[in-house]
């Protein structure tokens, strides 16, 4: 028994080079799907990533069930993205190639139908987008990007952003010289 679990049943290499071309396999398949499985998972989106991870199990450990072997597999997994990560944070480009640029979704209080479709998104996704970030209607959007990480972020028009501490400072320094101004005529009676 103790035996079979911690003898591993294929090389070692083998078992790295399954994992790392699994690896690639799913990074490019996430990459060529978009970015809209990663903003909204949906029930569907929630069961294809379970089975996904079901299909390709056998490809990463192969014919070998030992718990050595899986261990193998699963830090090899972890280093593998902890490398891409790192080579992400220090390359624009390999960024670029492998998670996107921002696609615009909502341009002067509209959606864009054609990156809607290329995104496989629906206005009512955009319109949640819109609420969560302080906007009550899409109208009120001056701007609206999908990130590659799949999060929407929208710019509210001028008129539609709350306001900030500077427009109360002044609204204070506008009412103090009203103060002010009253104080005066009211000495001058």
């Amino acid at each position: 028994m103790w035996h079979s679990m911690f003898t591993v049943q294929i090389p070692i290499l083998e078992k790295i080079l399954r994992t790392v071309f699994v690896y690639a396999a799913i990074v490019i398949m996430f990459r060529v799907v978009g970015k809209r499985d990663l903003a909204v998972l949906n029930t569907l989106d929630f069961v294809v990533i379970f089975l996904l991870s079901n299909v390709v199990q056998n490809a990463v450990i192969g014919p070998d069930n030992s718990v050595l072997g899986g261990i193998i597999g699963a830090v090899t997994l972890l280093a593998v993205n902890s490398l891409v990560n790192r080579w992400l944070a220090s390359s624009a480009r390999a960024t670029r190639v492998l998670e996107g640029t921002p696609t615009t979704v909502i341009e002067d209080g509209r959606f864009i139908p054609r990156a809607l479709r290329r995104l496989s998104l629906r206005p009512e996704d955009l319109q949640r987008a819109v609420r969560l970030q302080n906007g009550d209607d899409v109208s009120e959007i001056s701007t609206g990007l999908m990130e590659p990480t799949g999060q929407v972020i929208v710019t509210l028009k001028p008129g539609e952003q709350s306001a900030d501490k500077a427009d109360i400072n002044h609204l204070n320094a506008r009412l103090d010289a009203i103060d002010a101004a009253l104080a005066l005529l009211a000495s001058a009676e």
